[in-house]
Order: structure tokens, then C-alpha cells, then sequence
């Protein structure tokens, strides 16, 4: 049973892969889900996905009144660009996350996962890439998994046909969340790990910079 919703799942996406480029706005409206995220304008293809969570392609100077309006309180930013080109109000805290779907791994999402739940707790949240599909897609439904419990098979369709925009970067998004250990990262978000492997790079960072303070002596 579990292989046969996997392979619906991936058939699902992959055909969206193909076919969302021909796919007019009637039809995509009359597919989704109630529960999937929600337009906010027509501008930034920006969706609220929870009370506390919007998502959105690259604002610009002019999104800045919406924010404010929004009650938005961190900006998170996937891209290599900085947000201060746009961003100036001193209220809205700036976190910027590089990375590339097709270079993505454990580590990139339990930075992500964990600065969301962190801003959440002070207020609404924005998460953006240049479109707001690929990177910001895969967060999205990492979201969805690991915090919110939704199947693998749920967060995929949203991600590919939620209307989203279309990208390549979303056949890397779902190779990865294929092979993801759901309930590894859940604990390690949990225990507040950087990976979920004891050999990545950032817990070996972690690891010696720990033993290192243990060797000072007083």
C-alpha cells in the first residue's frame, strides 16, 4: 500500500512537471485543495500557507507596505542576494539561507525548519526565492511534513500543482523528498541537531567546537 501511494505521488508530480505549462489559472482553481496555500494579491505570488507563514517569489521596495500590513516580522531568504536591496524597515528581521534544490540535504532544511518555528513564535513569517517555486516550494512542503504531519504524498502535489509557477528545480525537490527520513529530521529539529548525520559538516563543526570548550581550562 505504502509503494503504491509513493508511486501515485511521484506520478502525480511528475506529471505536473509536464503539464503545468499548458495548464490555464480555471483549471489549477478548480484542483486545489482547500488546505493548500492561499493567494494574498495578485502580485510576489505570494500565498499564506498558516496563520503565521506566507510564502513568495523575490519582493521588491514596493512590497514593503504589504508586509508592514501583514504584520510580517522576519524575512527569509533563499537566494545568494541580500535582502537589504529592498528591505529597509528596521522592524522586519532579515535571515538570509542560501541554497540550490539540486544541492540540498538534511542540514539546509533543519536551518530552514528551525528559523521558521523560531520567527513564528514572534510573529508572521515570509519565506521567498526569485520565484517562489523551487526553493521556496521545497521548504514549503518540507513544512508540511516534518512540522505539520502531512503525508510526503500531500506536500507534493501542493508543491507541483498548487499553482506555484513552474521550474525545473522541482524534480530535485522530489528526488529529495523521496529519500528523506521524516522522523530523523523530526528529532533532530527536536534535539536541536544540525543534520541528521553525526558525519555531516556542521556537526563535526559542532562536535569540535564543543570539545574545544572543554579543553579550556578555568
Amino acid at each position: 500500500m505504502l509503494k503504491h501511494h509513493w508511486f501515485t505521488a511521484l506520478g502525480l508530480a511528475l506529471m505536473a512537471l509536464c503539464t503545468s505549462a499548458f495548464t490555464q489559472a480555471d483549471d489549477l482553481a478548480s484542483i486545489r485543495s482547500p488546505e493548500w496555500a492561499q493567494p494574498v494579491g495578485n502580485r510576489y505570488n505570494l500565498y499564506q500557507m498558516t496563520p503565521t507563514l506566507y510564502r513568495s517569489a523575490l519582493p521588491d521596495s514596493h512590497a514593503t507596505t504589504l508586509l508592514e500590513n501583514l504584520k510580517i516580522g522576519t524575512v527569509i531568504n533563499f537566494l545568494p542576494e541580500s535582502d537589504t536591496r529592498w528591505l529597509k524597515t528596521p522592524g522586519i528581521r532579515q535571515v538570509q539561507l542560501v541554497y540550490r534544490t539540486n544541492h540540498v540535504d538534511d542540514s539546509d532544511v533543519l536551518a530552514a525548519l528551525r528559523v521558521i518555528k523560531e520567527a513564528e513564535a514572534s510573529g508572521p513569517v515570509l519565506m521567498h526565492c526569485k520565484h517562489g517555486s523551487d526553493r521556496t516550494g521545497l521548504m514549503a512542503a518540507m513544512y508540511r511534513v516534518v512540522v505539520q504531519g502531512w503525508s510526503k504524498e500531500e506536500a507534493l502535489n501542493e508543491m507541483t500543482l498548487g499553482g506555484f509557477g513552474t521550474s525545473n528545480g522541482f524534480k530535485d525537490g522530489i528526488l529529495y523528498m523521496m529519500r528523506a527520513d521524516i522522523d530523523k529530521l523530526r528529532t533532530a529539529l527536536a534535539n536541536g541537531d544540525c543534520s541528521t548525520s553525526a558525519f555531516a559538516l556542521c556537526s563535526m563543526k559542532d562536535w569540535m567546537s564543543t570539545a574545544g570548550r572543554l579543553d579550556v581550562k578555568p
